[in-house]
């Protein structure tokens, strides 16, 4: 069974990728005119289009800085970090986390800038962390999916799914906040040499739940902007309640489709020109936000963790959590 996982996983998300690519080819083939090609270069180098992507370079510090904050808030009562090393900390996963289906090595970069005793609990708190911020991009897609459900007459069946999802995420989250206790010792125990593990308390306070939940929720209205104010920039429409819906669920069904570093960008533009269908954005303004906006949060937040693995003489080969 654990060798069929194996086989099925990277063939679901090669698929995906794969289809990805037929949808982007079919969708953008007939748009790629010279008119077209022309309003497109217009828009980017137009003063509004450079104010546009200023605004969207600036949101990148501002962005990681709040996943960085809270990252310091989570971790604080096994360890204290200062912010800066939180940053770094933050920066090195983004860059480590392009390795692996899923970014399922972001931790391991993450964990580096902690003391070696402490680091299967940081672990533990790093899936809860981005429980957090997942959390509110399910709700937030389940309401814009609400909205509009009477244009998804042939997709009903897509809110019902990510409905069921949004359930077992939220009540993951619940219990991992309510027995945070219990995941810190036994994984701790698991992943690590040391059996000798002492008793820990972890002091989730209401406080710090709410604040963990306002910040993923400005960092949710900051990535929510870089895409709108992309999506203007590349195509002249207004800004109106559909913009917004389809922004929502373009983030809800982005972040629960598996994904594959190398296709990651293609898969995303295809996510863009499915929800965005029929609304009149223009499909090559669409596939151009989704690739740009991967390409500030990611790439380029990439480039600065892997300066700082450098600066760290980050080995891999040579790194384990079980210390």
């Amino acid at each position: 069974m654990q060798e069929r996982k194996k086989i099925i996983s990277p063939v679901l998300k090669i698929t995906i990728g794969l289809a990805s690519f037929a949808i982007i080819y079919f969708r953008l083939k007939s748009d790629f005119t010279s008119d077209k090609l022309q309003l497109l270069y217009t828009s980017v180098f137009s003063l509004k289009g450079i104010l546009c992507f200023t605004t969207c370079l600036l949101l990148i510090p501002i962005n990681w800085g709040i996943e960085s904050y809270k990252w310091k808030l989570i971790t604080a009562p096994v360890e204290t970090i200062h912010l800066n090393t939180a940053i770094r900390s933050v920066y090195s996963g983004v860059c480590l986390g392009n390795l692996a289906p899923g970014r399922a090595t972001e931790f391991v970069a993450k964990i580096l800038f902690f003391k070696a005793e402490n680091r299967p609990k940081i672990t533990v708190l790093h899936f809860v962390n981005g429980m957090f911020q997942f959390s509110i991009t399910i709700l937030a897609g389940l309401c814009a999916l609400i909205y509009r459900l009477n244009q998804l007459d042939h997709y009903s069946w897509l809110l019902y799914l990510t409905g069921g999802i949004g359930i077992t995420i939220l009540t993951v989250l619940t219990l991992s906040i309510y027995k945070i206790e219990f995941l810190l010792h036994f994984i701790s125990k698991k992943i690590s040499r040391a059996n000798h593990i002492p008793d820990f308390k972890y002091p989730f306070t209401a406080s710090l739940v709410i604040r963990l939940f306002l910040f993923s929720i400005l960092r949710y209205l900051v990535f929510f902007s870089q895409l709108i104010l992309l999506i203007i920039t590349l195509d002249p429409i207004q800004f109106s309640y559909s913009l917004f819906a389809g922004a929502a669920i373009y983030f809800l069904i982005a972040a629960t489709i598996p994904m594959i570093s190398l296709l990651e960008a293609a898969i995303r533009a295809a996510v863009a020109l499915f929800v965005f269908k029929d609304t009149g954005i223009s499909d090559p303004a669409l596939a151009s936000s989704a690739v740009l906006l991967w390409f500030l949060n990611i790439v380029v937040p990439s480039i600065f963790g892997y300066y700082f693995l450098l600066k760290l003489n980050f080995n891999l080969k040579e790194f384990s959590i079980k210390k």
